[in-house]
């Protein structure tokens, strides 16, 4: 049977242990030696937080493949000593907590909950919200998560597009991709939902230029990552007025320092990175059934493509 590394800090060990003892048993894989200490030389499976501590992935001579703790890959996906399968984070758990987090806030902004939400004594009737059909929502990234989120919005009757760097289809959204299709896009997106990966060439995607391409009043939704936005452009943006609003959850520099203009703005609501989560419970489950079919011979899911970084 394996032996596998769980390399994370000490309090997600306090949380997994449990969870995916109980899961590789499920798997078939109750013999598999789950340790936080190994001799190198001995590891089959490292099950990997890339905020551990371990860089140096030469000495696991047996090693078969690293599975990431974490949706995402960018803190670990160029390593140069990392030569095997590296399996992103693919978790039920997470993905419908993102869904349900995508949904509340665009329904926020749809239906202006902020503005009609009065206490103060003054009755101050406010222009009727559009139907869910009349508003246009954009979705930026078209993988797990963002496949999903776009299909739950078209099921409550909005006008979905999606935009994907490569050709995407999903029924009831308008997928797009390329250059011009990301245009496109913006350009009738009164509320856009970031979800691409974070990657060299996501970064900054929405700038000066593109910000410029959406309609007066949007309103921007990042619950992915923080340099998917160049954040004085969007400040500019959002001061200038063109920008209504941004809910914020991903940021360059976590937890947000104090005295950043977001804390402050008006126009921008910060939410301290809860957008979704991995939940060991489920996390655990996916972990095991991707170690019973690498042992198997059987390809894994979220394996992640080196040349694209995600």
């Amino acid at each position: 049977m394996p032996t596998i590394l769980f390399a994370a800090k000490s309090e997600r060990w306090d949380q997994y242990e449990a969870p995916l003892r109980a899961a590789l048993a499920e798997a078939g894989l109750a013999d598999a030696r789950l340790t936080t200490e190994a001799d190198p030389a001995t590891v089959d499976y490292i099950v990997y937080a890339p905020n551990s501590g371990l860089t140096d992935f030469t000495p696991y001579t047996r090693l078969k493949a690293v599975l990431n703790l974490w949706a995402g890959v960018e803190d670990v996906v160029g390593n140069p000593t990392l030569r095997v399968p590296l399996a992103r984070m693919v978790d039920p758990g997470l993905t419908e907590g993102m869904v349900e987090y995508v949904t509340g806030h665009v329904l926020r902004h749809h239906l202006g909950i902020d503005t009609h939400l009065q206490g103060d004594g003054n009755w101050r009737p406010e222009t009727t919200p559009p139907l869910a059909r009349d508003r246009t929502v954009a979705i930026l990234g078209l993988g797990e998560l963002g496949a999903a989120c776009a299909t739950m919005l078209a099921s409550l009757n909005f006008r979905v597009t999606g935009w994907s760097r490569s050709p995407k289809a999903l029924p009831g959204v308008t997928c797009r991709h390329g250059a011009d299709g990301l245009a496109e896009t913006l350009r009738t997106a009164q509320i856009t939902v970031l979800l691409l990966p974070n990657t060299p060439a996501t970064e900054d995607t929405l700038n000066a230029d593109t910000l410029a391409l959406l309609p007066e009043g949007a309103v921007i939704l990042n619950p992915g990552r923080g340099a998917l936005i160049d954040d004085d452009a969007l400040l500019a943006a959002l001061d200038g007025g063109r920008i209504a609003h941004a809910t914020l959850d991903a940021f360059r520099i976590e937890p947000l320092p104090a005295d950043h203009p977001y804390w402050t703005h008006p126009r921008v609501t910060v939410t301290p990175h809860i957008a979704s989560a991995t939940r060991p419970g489920s996390a655990s489950r996916s972990l095991a059934a991707n170690i019973r079919r690498c042992e198997a011979g059987e390809p894994m899911i979220g394996v992640v493509d080196r040349s694209l970084g995600y």
